[in-house]
């Protein structure tokens, strides 16, 4: 596309944007030091208030979101629900032309017994500190700009919703529904994970999902009566071991056994095993063939004398392919980048997020909209100062742009549409 041209008004607003640099880097130095960990309940409460207070600022309506509970298989075998705490839903304009979502969450891989809980200032353009990056970071550089778009002329043309969750880091498995009601009402998509150091995007990504293989024996006493037991540790091993040999067979198929728990003293056959496994895909047809696959491990784990095996889990987050309709985001992505300063180049990778999620919707979108940052879900992680800003006008020109239709919002839909 050609060369975008920044107006006036529209340069007014960035200005405004470059002024609050400091002010966004005094709310993730707050933020960050308030552990919300996925599983830190009250911590995410924390965050959650802070959140809505923050977002106040845009005059929009602002909800709680229940979420639906989930399942997981514990270590010793018993299915517990687990739950979760509200996310945050962001409403503005319901009736406007253009109807953009756009996502982020306040969790983070740290929990409440962390060692890594406080912010330390590496040098004048780094911080080093839980969430700064992945993505207390992020949801400061959504916050402000969206609050260029609301300081334009041009803000009753646009509407959006922002949906806030508490369970990025675990799965989304109940913001997953939420977030793909509302792709599926919106033109485009715009969420809001790291940026590499040097700026780079995440392009295409791969599907993933997790699993769990509830593998049933039978006790016995090891030493008078072994013959009698089942073990379900050495079951779920072979079952492990064969799963790993999945590996290689299908170019864009990987699959990691990450854990297999069960088992107690050394003179009891065990009678109860859990392994756990993760598998990424690169498109549907490698998840059809993943699930068919692993249907037959299943069922030859099964077979074997006095062993039951259940599978538990399934793929949550769908594969997302650099279609038409992405490959159109990223280049109005670029193009609005170029027009202030910045050269943004992408990748596909094998992470997975809340675009994943959209994408399953429909909704054609850029999931790389946050700050510069490195060595994310590590006590290294750090977020670069002055990207602060400049991702922020990076949102703040777009959202512009779709505004005044120069960014055709709609015609990127049609596209997905189409494919």
């Amino acid at each position: 596309m050609g060369a975008v041209e920044i107006g006036r008004e529209e340069s007014a607003a960035l200005d405004w944007v470059e002024g609050r640099a400091d002010d966004m880097v005094g709310m993730v130095r707050d933020w960050a030091g308030i552990n919300s960990g996925s599983r830190n309940t009250a911590g995410l409460e924390i965050m959650r208030s802070k959140i809505e207070d923050a977002f106040g600022a845009l005059g929009a309506e602002i909800t709680p979101v229940d979420l639906a509970p989930s399942e997981t298989v514990e270590a010793d075998g018993t299915i517990r629900q687990i739950d979760y705490t509200p996310a945050v839903h962001v409403r503005q304009r319901p009736d406007a032309p253009v109807r953009i979502v756009l996502t982020g969450h306040h969790d983070t891989v740290f929990p409440a017994d962390s060692h890594f809980q406080a912010v330390t200032e590496i040098d004048s353009d780094t911080l080093n500190g839980p969430g700064v990056a992945d993505m207390k970071g992020g949801l400061i550089v959504m916050l402000h700009g969206l609050m260029a778009l609301e300081r334009s002329p041009w803000a009753d043309r646009i509407g959006y919703d922002v949906l806030i969750s508490p369970d990025e880091e675990i799965g989304s498995l109940g913001s997953a529904p939420k977030i793909m009601a509302l792709g599926a009402k919106a033109d485009v998509g715009m969420t809001y994970e790291p940026a590499l150091a040097d700026g780079s995007l995440a392009g295409a990504r791969k599907g993933s999902g997790n699993f769990s293989l509830r593998v049933r024996g039978r006790a016995a006493h090891a030493g008078r009566e072994h013959h009698l037991g089942r073990n379900a540790i050495v079951a779920a091993a072979e079952f492990a071991a064969k799963l790993d040999r999945l590996n290689g067979r299908r170019e864009k198929v990987t699959v990691n056994v990450s854990r297999i728990d069960g088992g107690g003293a050394p003179n009891v056959v065990p009678d109860m095993a859990v392994a756990r496994f993760n598998i990424r895909v690169g498109d549907e047809a490698d998840a059809d063939w993943a699930l068919a696959e692993l249907k037959t491990l299943v069922a030859e784990t099964g077979a074997r004398d006095g062993i039951e095996a259940s599978l538990h889990g399934g793929f949550t987050r769908p594969p997302k392919p650099m279609t038409p309709a992405n490959q159109q985001m990223f280049e109005w992505t670029r193009a609005a980048g170029a027009a202030i300063g910045l050269d943004i180049v992408w990748a596909d990778t094998g992470g997975v997020c809340e675009g994943n999620n959209l994408w399953a919707s429909g909704c054609p979108n850029v999931d790389t909209l946050g700050v510069r940052g490195a060595h994310i879900h590590s006590d290294r992680e750090l977020v670069k100062l002055s990207s602060f800003p400049e991702k922020a006008k990076l949102s703040a020109l777009m959202l512009m742009k779709f505004a005044q239709g120069h960014f055709d919002a709609k015609a990127a839909r049609a596209l997905s549409r189409a494919g």
